[in-house]
């Protein structure tokens, strides 16, 4: 169903948006953690640039991302269906359909892990705030937000991937 002026749809069944062909932006060895992880970028469908919006599924043994937390962005997440454990920096929290999660920017570095043998399936909703650092507690790695809208990602000591 579209907009007019700007072609966009108004509306979509979430099949109509293909998963990304990238599973992830993250460079080497850490791209291949995230092969259990399929993500249809439905915000982008209605040319939202505010705050991003995705479907994600997440195959038995994958996760969401490496453990992160935001510098300025905010994130939320809403379980659809399936079993993911929240892992934080300090705890791990069992989700399941119609549970929801926060992460506040600067707040608890987070992500989901599905250590069940069934697919999970959630929405995951995140701001676009200019000038935002990912850190990645358990990795050498950083991102950094550039101007384009891509991250750039380094090591810890700045040095480039």
């Amino acid at each position: 169903m579209e907009s007019g002026s700007d072609l966009r749809p108004l509306a979509i069944h979430v099949d109509e948006c293909a998963p990304r062909t990238k599973p992830s932006n993250y460079p080497e060895p850490f791209a291949s953690r995230m092969s259990g992880r399929e993500k249809r970028q439905l915000g982008n469908v209605f040319g939202l640039t505010n705050f991003g919006v995705n479907l994600t599924r997440l195959a038995p043994g994958g996760e969401s991302a490496l453990l992160h937390r935001h510098t300025k962005q905010d994130e939320f997440v809403y379980i659809l269906e399936g079993h993911p454990t929240l892992v934080t920096d300090t705890v791990e929290i069992p989700l399941g359909p119609g549970m929801c999660a926060g992460f506040p920017a600067e707040g608890a570095a987070h992500h989901l892990v599905n250590r069940s043998d069934a697919e999970v399936v959630y929405i995951e909703i995140g701001d676009r705030t200019d000038g935002d650092i990912v850190e990645y507690p358990q990795d050498d790695l950083s991102a950094a937000l550039g101007p384009d809208g891509n991250w750039v990602f380094a090591h810890k000591d700045g040095m480039p991937y």
